[in-house]
């Protein structure tokens, strides 16, 4: 049996001697037959494949690959993240670069990672090697056949483009070992951190890059010398980009390689020129840019859409009640606390006063730079079982402005705030939260210009002071 299968596990053979022969081949000698099995396939099995160590040399061979991230369980802003980082590594000295990727092993994730390699290490090698990247070469046929587009970019840069067998990682050596080593320093970084959530995309890429660049100068006087052998940048970067073409539907979105995404509603019904780089993308209108959003993912978990909550708030507030059945809902919600929060408006609250109240937080997220403060208020009070339909009163801009200004003086008394030609007053309204101007007993708006101080910084015609009378 080990003749036609040589892989055949002592343990399988044991069961079916078993099963052929009852009683005469007890479990107790399994440790013996495996023994004599390993013998067998030390002196008569078949020959096992040799591993041919290479010598690098400095400035010749670099490498570039991807590795999956999940299983170390970043998440930002409180959502898991399904991404894998881009990898290159120069084979003789072992300087690194890393590349935070959340759409796959695509040509614009290879492209953009290569190229920031590359103009970071400040020269090119003479080859670039791969695994067999479906972004890189057509693997149905069994030469290599370079993609048009990776074939421009190894042109440009004057490299020629290897690649390892499918599936034996191992002839891709050096970046395999090199990303167990990058792995394992960042989940120790993570440990050292505490925990494992980011507050956005550019958080996580500056803690990858700080963990890469604690390990090259390991590697310094060896990347010293392989710099010498590096050939020269060219002039330009090249692109590192695909074109793509979309008109933007009465519903202020668009679709670019299956993923919705949404701008700006004064954009609707033109047609855009969309740049897809690795990780955004650039839309443009008669030449100009008019809009740049991260780019969406094509994760299993991932709903393929990246909508901004921002660009639908004003329509919103003209038909709130529009935001319960709203085809693309779920995905306005910039934390999981409005999720949440959106939960427990519906289920207490009548549609109305429910849909009036999420729109309201939205739109203080959106128009008040408050988004990550006011996600933990929510935090708070879905913790305590409360509901929060008070946030949006306790922090609105006129709520925050009375809390924030000097103590007023009661409403029925007034303060010495005169114009010395007019000879009118103001007095403090706590019912509309300003100064207001009174003559003959009619209250007027104080001007634009009057500061919290009492003190009109614009007019110069007035003499003004905040003495009780």
């Amino acid at each position: 049996m080990l003749r036609h299968a040589p892989r055949l596990k002592a343990i399988t053979l044991l069961c079916k001697l078993q099963e052929a022969h009852l009683g005469l081949f007890p479990d107790s000698m399994r440790r013996t037959l495996e023994r004599r099995v390993s013998q067998w396939r030390a002196l008569e099995g078949p020959c096992k494949e040799i591993f041919f160590p290479q010598q690098h040399l400095p400035g010749v061979e670099g490498l570039s690959d991807f590795t999956d991230m999940r299983d170390l369980r970043v998440m930002i802003a409180g959502a898991p993240v399904d991404h894998r980082l881009y990898h290159f590594v120069l084979a003789f000295s072992h300087w690194e670069y890393a590349y935070v990727v959340e759409d796959g092993e695509s040509f614009e994730a290879l492209s953009t990672g290569l190229l920031n390699a590359l103009w970071q290490a400040g020269g090119c090698p003479h080859e670039h090697r791969t695994d067999s990247l479906s972004a890189a070469f057509k693997n149905l046929q069994t030469e290599e056949d370079f993609t048009a587009r990776y074939d421009t970019l190894l042109v440009h840069y004057g490299m020629a483009g290897t690649h390892n067998n499918v599936d034996v990682a191992h002839e891709n050596g050096s970046a395999e070992s090199s990303h167990r080593h990058l792995k394992e320093a960042i989940d120790q970084a993570l440990m050292l951190r505490g925990h494992r959530d980011f507050g956005d995309r550019a958080g996580y890429e500056a803690f990858v890059r700080e963990v890469v660049m604690r390990r090259n100068p390991r590697n310094a006087a060896a990347f010293n010398a392989e710099r010498e052998h590096l050939q020269d940048l060219p002039a330009h970067r090249t692109t590192d980009f695909i074109e793509d073409e979309a008109r933007v539907t009465r519903c202020g979105t668009f679709t670019v390689r299956g993923i919705l995404y949404s701008v700006p509603s004064r954009l609707i019904s033109h047609r855009l020129k969309v740049r897809v780089y690795a990780d955004h993308l650039d839309c443009y209108l008669s030449g100009a840019l008019v809009h740049s959003t991260a780019r969406g993912s094509h994760a299993a978990n991932s709903r393929r859409r990246k909508l901004d909550y921002r660009h639908f708030i004003e329509a919103l507030k003209r038909k709130p009640r529009a935001f319960k059945g709203l085809a693309f809902r779920d995905d306005l919600f910039p934390r999981e606390a409005y999720r949440r929060t959106w939960k427990r408006l519906e289920a207490h609250l009548a549609q109305r006063e429910a849909c009036k109240a999420m729109v309201g937080l939205l739109e203080l997220a959106a128009n008040h730079g408050v988004e990550a403060v006011l996600a933990e208020r929510l935090e708070t009070l879905l913790a305590a079982g409360e509901r929060p339909t008070s946030v949006q009163r306790e922090s609105s801009p006129r709520a925050v402005t009375a809390r924030n200004s000097p103590r007023c003086p009661p409403a029925s008394r007034k303060c010495n705030l005169t114009n010395p030609q007019t000879k009118r007053c103001a007095v403090y309204s706590r019912r509309r939260s300003m100064w207001c101007w009174t003559t003959s007993g009619a209250n007027r708006r104080a001007p634009a210009s009057l500061c919290a101080d009492g003190v009109d910084r614009g007019r110069s015609d007035f003499y003004l002071c905040l003495r009780s009378t």
